[in-house]
């Protein structure tokens, strides 16, 4: 089953969301910027990860170093190059990821 995962890094605690190839959310949590506890999230989704995709803000240089030593393939994103898609995009912090992890889905990341 292909999983899809994202993260909206913020200064100093991130939105995590995993979701299925049907676009069902399996997981969607708020963290403190900790990759430890960021990893251990991910560690039950990992072997049907397609990627993790990681908005990138002015502090992502962490985390995509950290998720990339650790072997997942990781979509730095620039947001501002992602056309609004009608449906898609629900307009808060809390669902960020999940809009990030849908266009993932839909191979719609620039």
């Amino acid at each position: 089953m292909s999983l899809y995962a994202a993260i909206d890094l913020h200064s100093s605690n991130s939105v995590l969301a995993v979701m299925d190839g049907e676009g069902k959310a399996l997981l969607q949590c708020r963290r403190p910027n900790e990759l430890p506890r960021l990893l251990a999230d991910l560690a039950p989704y990992r072997g049907d990860l397609v990627g993790v995709a990681v908005e990138s803000t002015y502090n992502w240089y962490w985390l995509v170093d950290g998720l990339m030593d650790q072997g997942y393939a990781v979509h730095l994103v620039n947001t501002a190059a992602i056309p609004q898609y009608d449906g898609l995009k629900h307009g808060d912090d809390d669902s960020d990821a999940l809009h990030l992890a849908q266009l993932m889905r839909l191979g719609l990341l620039p």
